[in-house]
């Protein structure tokens, strides 16, 4: 670049030869006086104004204006030696102001002047450049001197001078130039600020007094290495490549990613995405440097574009086993805060907001303007799609869009007046539902009335939006109880958390609960030949000494499977009790001897002990979940059957227990177990819960605790219900099904003036050049979450959609409907955890790989289909051919690989 005060004498005007008559005083002072082209003309940004000597413009001033024809008095050449530090380098006397030590004329006016009177022999023209900052235009007298050096060597320095006008892009190349760095290289400029740190020049179309550079600034060029780094990256790690890493070549391409503590998520996102060709040819050809969009209020400044480019070009430069992606890492955490940290995210959410960055990082779209959408009003589809997609190329213009976006038609009806609206809308991925079975499979426990059977693990098959009772129903199936004679408890930490109602539903049940349903008597009629029973939670505890200097008291703590048991309501007595606690306990706590005991009749005192009053209705537990414990048979859920109320006095009025010498004492308590309600003023209608407060020695010598715990499986443990694999046009079919709004998502219909659980269809209008398929196994409810392990069958090569899309289609180019996969994000293990991986198809070498983090290994087509599969990348067959082309001119395609085997250990089967 040329310095910007350095030029050669200016011609005459409009490229004439010098005039060697001056004309007369009077028109000389018109011509460079006058408003047109003279000293008083309106400065213009980015013209050229010239400084002249102010004695020597003074002295002609005086000549042309007083008419002295003195020879004496008649102005020599145009002399600004004054203005000057020295004749050898010309440089410009620093401090000199406009009216004291030169003026200012235009670049007609100097023109003239020069044809008129000459410039002194040797002394360049001053030009200087009117420089436009919002509107105020003024001459830059002083030029912006910078001090240029490279990365390698910054202690060598070039200076240059450049205009506050000039773009930062000039910059770069007069570096560039002056070390000799080719512009086919990437480079990019840091500039040191007053602290002493450097700063990246990110944006380099904007100008030097836009990046606030000042004369005397050291600018710093930096090249990128062969190995895709910058040299000042190493510097900061601090660490430096092995011989062996310095000279490692590989295929390009086949480069593993570190995993930097739960980050398995965003490695698989970014393998997938980085073999999608032609979005790596272009961050690897530098298209994007042109395209960086630094002011776009939606985007990253850049900074997600330029990481994910620094990424791609280490993988493919062939030089890296393996790279550690900390730097995007950071990117990614300061533009989105819920990936900050290092917990475990989904691939395909770090893949949505990737997409999203990248695109308004390199949209084209400077200034968005506002577009309305616009409903088809009975106009044909085709009209309506080309308005639409034109609209989001009004606002949307990126290599995102170009590769990734496509167009969908959706159709929404009003069920009250039939409206009908339909509208195109653009989409970057498909997130298709799985087929999903309405049966659920759930695990109870049946608690016997016999004391002599042990508890029975039961899998039951169940409508997955049932109830209760149909639980009970499937139950009895197997068992022959009727569901009348059943109640379903929930139980947690040895206490019911629950007690079920036969109407409420199944989905307030989740997978990790433990369910137990109790077999009780009878009791939805009266006759005279049967008694009506109340259903009474009991506990069992056990006495603990206390911590403390008190050796005295004793705490109580809960163990063993809590109880519902049915007692005859009108003859109801604490010696009554214990004997029917006794004998529901006989399986696993032995009946002492007479000398032990004075072990009366049961029938005898069941019928004449003091009557018990009557208590109210079986009452549900916690509104709160305690934690995701999952105990053994101990814990478990039961489904409420009302017993009726009674108005008789509450617990507190209960007579006192007979006092013998038991096994253990009775106690009641509150829901919870912990605390004696005869202390409080219960509520008469208040369910009583009993504890068995057990002696430590006598639970030592009665009671059998591997018996208690024990229980058998019933046949039905054995059986799994068969999953068979779904096909992807099936996902497809489905996710293009028509369905109805759910209430939490109305739609606003403009003719009934109100929100309306319309139905709505999805259908594919156009495709983009390269598909992803988001599979949802992920599914979440209000009161449940799974993950769906469904074996989906995905063809390799040859997914048509031609079917799907209901554009009018080009029949003679059925390839711009076919789609050949190139890679498959990968997720195992379940909803708290788990390990996401991919399965990607180089693209210079058509080999798949299979990427788990920094380890990278080959593997074969018949490997790639699994039930891990998560997010599916397929590129048309069009762009492929398209793309191969121009990498390998003539060259013929290479052998098909072995057809697709399924492999059978992958599926459920009966």
């Amino acid at each position: 670049m040329a310095a910007v005060g350095g030029s050669s004498p200016p011609e005459a005007k409009d490229g004439e030869p010098q005039r060697e008559a001056i004309p007369d005083p009077d028109s000389q002072w018109g011509y460079i006086e006058n408003s047109d082209t003279g000293r008083a003309r309106r400065m213009r940004g980015g013209e050229s104004w010239f400084l002249v000597d102010l004695d020597w413009y003074k002295q002609w001033e005086v000549y042309v204006r007083e008419g002295d024809e003195d020879p004496s008095t008649i102005p020599g050449c145009i002399n600004n030696a004054k203005l000057f530090e020295d004749n050898i380098n010309w440089q410009l006397k620093k401090g000199l102001v406009e009216g004291e030590d030169y003026v200012l004329l235009s670049s007609t006016a100097w023109t003239l002047l020069v044809s008129w009177y000459g410039l002194e022999h040797g002394q360049p023209p001053i030009e200087r450049k009117v420089v436009d900052w919002r509107g105020n235009c003024e001459v830059e007298v002083y030029p912006v001197e910078l001090l240029l050096a490279q990365h390698s060597d910054m202690d060598k320095t070039h200076t240059a001078e450049f205009s506050q006008t000039d773009s930062i892009d000039l910059v770069l190349r007069t570096a560039q130039d002056q070390f000799v760095v080719s512009p086919q290289e990437e480079t990019r400029l840091w500039v040191k600020n007053a602290e002493g740190s450097f700063e990246r020049l990110c944006n380099t179309r904007v100008s030097l007094r836009t990046a606030s550079l000042k004369s005397g600034q050291l600018v710093v060029m930096e090249t990128r290495s062969k190995d895709g780094t910058w040299p000042s990256q190493q510097t900061r790690a601090g660490s430096s490549a092995t011989k062996e890493e310095e000279e490692f070549h590989g295929q390009p391409g086949i480069c593993g990613l570190t995993n930097l503590g739960n980050t398995c998520f965003m490695n698989s996102a970014l393998q997938c995405l980085s073999n999608v060709p032609q979005l790596t040819e272009y961050f690897l050809k530098n298209r994007y440097l042109d395209e960086l969009n630094f002011c776009n209020p939606l985007g990253m400044k850049g900074e997600i574009a330029e990481a994910y480019a620094d990424l791609v070009k280490q993988a493919w430069s062939g030089r890296h086993r393996s790279i550690v992606p900390n730097v995007f890492k950071t990117k990614v955490g300061h533009f989105a805060s819920q990936f900050l940290g290092y917990q475990q995210h989904d691939s395909q959410e770090l893949l949505s907001f990737l997409l999203d960055g990248l695109h308004e990082d390199l949209n084209r779209v400077k200034k968005k303007e506002y577009v309305e959408q616009c409903d088809a009003a009975g106009r044909p589809d085709q009209e309506v799609a080309v308005e639409a997609w034109q609209n989001h190329k009004r606002r949307n213009d990126s290599v995102i869009v170009d590769t990734f976006h496509g167009l969908f038609k959706s159709t929404l009806v009003c069920p009250d007046c039939g409206n009908v609206s339909v509208t195109f809308d653009p989409f970057c991925y498909l997130s298709v539902p799985l087929p999903v079975s309405h049966k659920r499979v759930m695990e109870v426990f049946f608690v016997s009335m016999d004391p002599r059977r042990k508890p029975e693990q039961h899998r039951l098959v169940v409508p997955k939006k049932g109830k209760i009772s149909d639980l009970c129903m499937a139950l009895a199936k197997h068992t022959g109880v009727s569901p009348e004679r059943m109640m379903v408890a929930d139980v947690f930490s040895h206490r019911f958390y629950k007690i079920f109602q036969l109407d409420e539903s199944l989905s307030t049940i989740l997978d990790r609960d433990d369910i137990f349903i109790y077999e009780v008597s009878g009791r939805s009629s009266i006759t005279e030949n049967t008694r009506e029973d109340v259903v009474i939670p009991i506990y069992l505890r056990e006495r603990t000494p206390a911590r403390d200097y008190n050796s005295s008291y004793y705490g109580l703590m809960l163990f063993g499977h809590p109880l519902l048991v049915s007692v005859p309501r009108d003859r109801l007595s604490w010696d009554a009790l214990y004997h029917i606690l006794l004998y529901r306990l006989s399986r696993y706590v032995t009946r002492p001897s007479s000398d032990d005991e004075d072990d009366g009749d049961e029938k005898a005192d069941v019928e004449g002990g003091k009557n018990i009053p009557k208590p109210g209705n079986v009452a549900g537990g916690s509104s709160q979940d305690p934690g995701p414990e999952q105990a053994g048979p101990s814990s478990g859920v039961a489904s409420g059957s009302r017993a009726p109320t009674d108005s008789s006095p509450g617990p507190s009025h209960w007579p006192q227990r007979t006092r013998r010498k038991h096994l253990f004492t009775l106690q009641t308590v509150n829901s919870n177990g912990t605390s004696d309600r005869s202390n409080f003023n219960e509520d008469t209608q208040a369910q009583p819960y009993i504890a068995i407060d057990w002696d430590p020695e006598m639970k030592k010598r009665y009671y059998d605790e591997v018996e208690a715990e024990g229980y058998v499986k019933h046949d039905c443990v054995g059986y799994v219900l068969k999953k068979a694999p779904v096909r992807l046009q099936e996902c497809i079919e489905l996710f293009t099904t028509m369905e109805t709004l759910e209430k939490e998502n109305p739609w606003y219909c403009p003719n009934c003036k109100q929100h309306q659980l319309a139905t709505k269809k999805l259908d594919l209008w156009t495709l983009p050049e390269t598909l992803i398929i988001h599979l949802k196994r992920f599914s979440y409810t209000k009161f449940s979450r799974e993950k769906l392990d469904t074996l989906v069958e995905f063809p390799i090569r040859d997914l048509d959609f031609s079917e799907f899309v209901i554009k009018p289609q080009d029949e003679s180019a059925p390839e711009l409907y076919k789609y050949d996969l190139i890679a498959v994000s990968n997720h195992y293990g379940g909803l708290r955890d788990g390990h996401y991986t991919t399965f990607a198809c180089n693209k210079d070498s058509g080999q798949w790989h299979y990427f788990d983090d920094n380890s990278v290994s080959p593997v074969t087509e018949n490997q790639i289909e699994s039930k891990a599969a998560y997010v599916l990348f397929y590129q048309r067959q069009d762009v492929a051919s398209r793309l191969k082309t121009k990498t390998q001119p003539g060259q013929s395609d290479p052998p098909a690989p072995p057809a697709y085997d399924p492999i059978s250990e992958s599926m459920d089967v009966n």
